[in-house]
């Protein structure tokens, strides 16, 4: 938990932006996997943990804007509670270390709510993405589940956006924790990654490496020899010679920040020529775009430059042709690039995705519906403070290429004769994180091996 006083100020910062009206800002339950005592690892709701900093279960804050009251409310747990948990702080206590002085249980929340909107007064909530919540939003204000993101307070996803999208220097702080031991999980990785070992064992000692932190994953483990997949959570292949390992993964702090970084390594400890090729071009537009990182500059420039690279590599190998520029135009580089360079990171590894990439990632503005440009999370531009992904990566996607090839989309571009020839290569990206400074970017965590000699280097430390 930070210090009290900075909860004070961001929660103060935020009912002078909103106004007027309360703002309702439900924390997250506790949720069951299979049965009501058998739950998945609790994560409290990511804007109530910025706001109020407390990790507990079953509560719910309100901001009075136009009173300046600030309460939280929950309900005390028990001695039949403290049996199974062992001892627990009241909810007042919890309150008071966040600098609320004014707490109840739920039930008076409910009529706290109840004379608010008997009065007409606005009460301000967020768009809820787990259905308890929607269900709570619906016991409490009369919004059927179906409309509650709808009738989400716009004025209040802007207020959180425009705070939650800057980072302050002790948020920073812990990102460089998660950052780092990330990197420690992915070097592990590459010592890892040899023949005859699974996807799963190495899945499970990077997981490891976070919990032994004091931590958690900050998302479920991509550990593949299918990069092309590029959301692959299946962990049941073997490792064998020519593959190579793609490992998506990062670690969580107790505080909840976190790291996301990826890194591809070859099993048989040296890359082939043809893989050498693809890593170095990927690696190129990996390098082209934190080259371009400093304030004002829009991230979607970057994107097209980081895109401009892949597409001069593939036509120097001979799987595109064409114009350059008029193949990014028509979307032709995302045969090989059909996802986004990066995203907002922070309390959340997509940082605020639940309020709208539109809002976090644009400002407010229309992002594009093209094939690829449409899955760039992040296209604004770009402002000390903001901590972010860059993650370019080449993929062969059999389906896609087979969908593009029977249709010839792009045909002018791609060389589909030699894009057969590269079907079963798989895919690659390295990823790192950055924050962007008054002139310019700074790396978050310590130095992860990408060049081809420090990933090959730190795979021949595992034998």
């Amino acid at each position: 938990m930070f210090s009290t006083e900075i909860y004070i100020q961001r929660r103060a910062k935020l009912r002078k932006t909103v106004k007027s009206g309360l703002i309702l800002l439900p924390g997250n339950d506790e949720s069951p996997m299979n049965y009501a005592d058998n739950g998945y690892h609790f994560r409290q709701d990511s804007t109530f943990l910025y706001f109020f900093g407390l990790q507990h279960p079953f509560l719910a804050g309100i901001l009075d804007c136009d009173s300046g009251d600030e309460m939280i409310f929950g309900n005390d747990l028990t001695v039949e509670d403290f049996v199974w948990m062992g001892s627990q702080p009241t909810l007042a206590t919890q309150a008071f270390q966040v600098g609320v002085n004014k707490t109840g249980d739920l039930a008076s929340l409910v009529v706290l709510l109840e004379e608010a909107r008997t009065k007409g007064r606005k009460i301000h909530f967020l768009p809820p993405y787990r259905p308890e919540n929607k269900i709570k939003l619906f016991e409490w204000l009369g919004v059927p589940p179906n409309e509650s993101k709808m009738s989400a307070s716009l004025d209040l996803i802007m207020g959180v956006v425009n705070q939650r999208n800057y980072k302050s220097a002790e948020e920073n702080a812990e990102i460089r924790k998660a950052c780092d031991v990330s990197v420690d999980m992915h070097t592990l990785s590459m010592r890892m990654a040899k023949p005859g070992v699974s996807e799963a064992r190495i899945a499970a000692a990077v997981h490891e490496v976070a919990l032994a932190s004091g931590g958690q994953i900050a998302f479920p483990i991509i550990a593949t020899i299918n990069g092309q997949t590029l959301h692959n959570h299946y962990h049941g292949n073997i490792l064998k010679e020519g593959d190579m390992f793609l490992l998506d993964a990062g670690a969580e702090t107790a505080m909840g920040y976190a790291g996301d970084l990826s890194s591809t390594t070859p099993v048989s400890g040296k890359f082939t020529s043809r893989q050498r090729d693809i890593y170095n071009i990927c690696l190129d537009s990996h390098n082209t775009a934190i080259s371009m990182l400093k304030p004002g500059i829009p991230f979607r420039e970057v994107y097209f430059e980081s895109a401009r690279v892949i597409v001069r590599g593939l036509k120097d190998l001979g799987l595109m042709k064409g114009n350059v520029d008029d193949a990014l135009q028509n979307g032709a580089h995302a045969m090989f690039f059909p996802c986004g360079l990066g995203h907002m990171m922070g309390l959340d590894v997509h940082d605020m995705e639940d309020l709208g990439e539109v809002y976090v990632g644009y400002g407010g503005e229309p992002k594009s519906t093209q094939f690829g440009l449409k899955s760039l999370r992040l296209g604004r531009k770009l402002e000390p403070g903001f901590v972010f992904t860059i993650e370019p990566g080449i993929y062969f996607i059999p389906e896609l290429i087979d969908q593009w090839k029977a249709t010839s989309k792009n045909s002018e571009y791609i060389n589909f004769d030699k894009v057969e020839t590269y079907r079963n290569f798989g895919g690659l990206r390295n990823e790192e994180n950055f924050l962007v400074t008054e002139t310019g970017c700074e790396l978050l965590g310590k130095p992860k091996p990408k060049s081809i000699e420090d990933v090959e280097a730190e795979w021949a430390k595992g034998l």
